[in-house]
């Protein structure tokens, strides 16, 4: 794996990289992450050779790497995809083939986007100043707020995202269920959502609520907590959509507002 995509091309298509020796039979398997351009750059550089190209950026990091647990998120030559399958199988638990080259990368940039997020809040958690008997307080409130909220609103991104880029959400849905940040909300609630259906498990105004209170617990010991702020700011535009009876989950249609008012401005 290498570290960025001008690393990746630099193997790949520099003066003495791998395509100066392959050649009609034989195969090249990417597995850095890159983005679609560079993947797709290597690839008709890897083809002109008359050889096979397959993107493979893995989800998963050095101790699924050690344990033979990554994901692969494969795209591009689909006989060189079978060819290889033993040997990925070898290095993880699982394998998605995606269609076309550009597929894979954008899958993993919007698995690492929802990573991303979900790191983001956690540190804010472990930073929060808990203060005189707030402690227990901070806990009940905040950690849901953590699993059920934010968490659901850069998930709604997400999903949004694989499909504007012409993945299936189902998939995306599929590949971090199996990932690093796994949670059974994303398989109970992933498929309802990909259908904009929200059938009320627990109602999407109930968590406002949750959120409007944790937001006033960070003010009174001073912390900030933007990423909770930003969340309420979307959990109270859906329910300015009629959805406050639906379940939280219908977030995701506030979401696709604000992209829709967007795109027309």
């Amino acid at each position: 794996m290498l570290a960025d995509p001008q690393s990746a091309a630099e193997v790949a298509c520099g003066s003495s990289g791998a395509a100066e020796g392959l050649a009609p039979g034989k195969g090249y398997v990417d597995v850095s992450t890159v983005d679609g351009a560079t993947s797709k750059l290597i690839g008709e550089r890897i083809t002109s050779t008359g050889a096979s190209f397959l993107e493979a950026p893995v989800s998963g990091s050095k101790k699924p790497a050690e344990d033979g647990l990554l994901i692969f998120l494969t795209a591009g030559d689909e006989s060189l995809y079978k060819r290889v399958a033993p040997l990925l199988d070898v290095m993880g638990k699982s394998r998605f083939y995606l269609g076309d080259v550009g597929n894979g990368a954008a899958m993993k940039l919007v698995v690492n986007m929802v990573m991303g997020r979900w790191h983001k809040i956690i540190r804010y958690l472990v930073h929060f100043k808990f203060e005189q008997n707030l402690w227990m307080l901070s806990l009940n409130v905040l950690v849901p707020l953590v699993k059920y909220c934010s968490m659901m609103v850069s998930f709604s991104e997400g999903l949004l995202l694989s499909e504007k880029v012409g993945l299936d959400p189902n998939t995306l849905v599929e590949v971090i269920s199996q990932g690093a940040i796994s949670a059974p909300m994303f398989s109970l609630k992933g498929p309802s959502m990909v259908k904009a259906a929200y059938p009320p498990a627990f109602p999407l105004k109930h968590q406002q609520k949750d959120l409007r209170l944790a937001l006033a617990l960070a003010e009174s010991v001073s912390q900030s907590i933007p990423t909770v702020a930003a969340a309420n700011e979307l959990y109270k535009a859906a329910k300015s959509l009629g959805l406050s009876d639906h379940d939280f989950s219908a977030v995701i249609e506030a979401l696709k507002a604000k992209v829709q008012s967007q795109s027309s401005q």
